[in-house]
């Protein structure tokens, strides 16, 4: 939704001009309408030649003020990119800026990315231009609070072709309070690894002032020497999610199952805890079972372990124990709505018109190409359900919702290809994969970005699949 006017921050997802150029050789004045599309120049423009040449001809790189970014806010020929870290996008105010969020229309492409280590970078990258509408025929504002981000960027996509590049300092914007910012409802769930530095240098970075115990775990399946033992963020102790979701069937446990997991783990309904594992699936996993059984403050480290190890922040080999508790402090589950059993899945298909049931498992999965696990025979889908990755037809059914950098796509861009899928967020929405793992990061993302009405169906496929009275559909709907 497009939001250009002027005042207080905009919390949530869902909450011409004349061109004179002043030409320093020639001394005259050249002016335009803006419809024209043709720029000569906004502030200052480098000369080169006595007339009047277009954007796409002399390409000046121009430095713009609050009031130029707010002139052309709405315009289809402009975009606004923000090429700060994807956590400062979503809401939070890093770089010394007293408020968060992205100015409203604008879009993500951050400096980092260019320098990303990833067999298909190159591809990856044009395929995010051309999905935020970042087009060399477009005026590309580049805006950030470093100047370092916003000419990294610059010179990647004057490299790429693009001439008709703008800069902006965002501080210019954050300092006045008129000025709207779009910042996501609960964009406190992400948590960058600069905040995590802080809560560990023994800081109160914000969302953290009524946190009354910190604690940091590290999450995967199997034991220490599955990740944690190469390293880790320091102070953190690890997780194996068998003690969660046990072998043979790793179906969630019951509550008393849940409880005795908690007391083992030293976990308290009054804790704050950020978890961050090696594979981001893994951590979305268990803040998702944490917050179901009662935790009061569960977040996650936004892109995994890659982002703390890229940040250059210390790692931690040593072994630390959690610390067992005799009471977690509250009867579990405290929020017993945010997982569905399979009895209220049935149920709930029942009604078309107030639920959907969204798979994010694979195509080959959805159709019944394969289980998608090794120790699962049985294939197909829940009749009702609907695929939640439109056209994706890859072997990662997470990528559609990952950047580059496996952090949280933007809001619009996950809202886009549900909207193609047919997927209203007028209804409940319950998640479902094959056994929970990637089903709970689409959940989180969709709490992020303030989608309230939903949970997670945590047994899945292979849960629904194991009762072979259950119904079940193949092939391409």
């Amino acid at each position: 939704m497009r939001d250009t006017s002027e005042g207080a921050t905009v919390y949530g997802l869902f909450g011409g001009l004349i061109i004179e150029a002043a030409w320093k050789k020639s001394r005259i004045a050249c002016r335009m309408p803006f419809s024209n599309r043709i720029l000569c120049s906004i502030l200052a423009i480098t000369v080169f030649s006595d007339s009047c040449l277009t954007a796409q001809d002399s390409a000046p790189e121009t430095d713009l003020s609050a009031s130029d970014v707010m002139r052309v806010i709405s315009d289809e020929a402009w975009v606004l990119v923000d090429t700060r870290a994807t956590d400062a996008y979503n809401g939070w105010a890093l770089d010394g800026i007293e408020r968060g969020g992205h100015i409203p229309d604008a879009v993500d492409f951050p400096a980092s990315w260019i320098d990303i280590d990833h067999k298909d970078k190159s591809k990856k990258l044009a395929e995010a231009l051309r999905t935020k509408g970042i087009t060399r025929d477009k005026h590309i504002v580049l805006y950030s609070t470093t100047a370092h981000d916003r000419h990294r960027v610059g010179t990647y996509l004057r490299e790429s072709g693009f001439r008709q590049l703008h800069y902006f300092n965002l501080k210019d914007w954050t300092a006045d309070s008129t000025r709207p910012l779009i910042r996501y409802e609960n964009f406190h769930l992400l948590v960058p690894a600069s905040v995590v530095k802080r809560l560990l240098d023994g800081q109160q970075p914000e969302t953290f002032e009524n946190a009354t115990r910190i604690r940091f775990a590290e999450v995967s399946w199997g034991d220490e020497n599955a990740s944690y033992s190469k390293g880790h963020v320091p102070r953190s102790f690890h997780v194996n999610t068998d003690h969660f979701e046990p072998p043979p069937e790793w179906k969630l446990g019951d509550p008393g199952l849940l409880n005795r997991f908690s007391m083992q783990y030293g976990f308290h309904v009054n804790d704050t805890v950020i978890v961050s594992s090696e594979d981001p699936t893994a951590s979305y996993r268990l803040a998702i079972v944490l917050r179901y059984a009662g935790v009061r403050d569960v977040r996650v480290l936004n892109g995994g372990f890659t982002v703390w190890k890229v940040a250059g922040f210390p790692i931690e080999t040593r072994s630390n124990a959690p610390g067992k508790i005799m009471s977690f402090g509250a009867d579990i589950p405290v929020r017993p709505t945010l997982i569905d059993d399979i009895s209220r899945v049935r149920a709930r298909l029942q009604m078309p018109d107030k639920f959907m049931l969204i798979d994010t498992r694979t195509w080959a999965e959805f159709i019944g190409k394969t289980s998608g696990y090794k120790y699962h025979v049985f294939k197909g889908r829940i009749p009702g359900s609907v695929y939640g990755q439109t056209n994706f037809r890859g072997e990662n059914s997470l990528t559609p919702y990952r950047n580059i950098d496996n952090t949280m796509r933007n809001a619009r861009e996950i809202m886009s290809f549900w909207k193609e899928a047919g997927i209203g967020t007028d209804k409940h929405l319950s998640f479902m994969c094959g056994g929970g793992w990637r089903a709970a990061e689409v959940l989180t993302f969709a709490q992020v970005i303030g989608i309230s009405n939903a949970s997670l169906y945590s047994d899945g496929w292979i849960g629904w699949s194991n009762d072979r009275e259950n119904p079940v559909e193949q092939g391409v709907p």
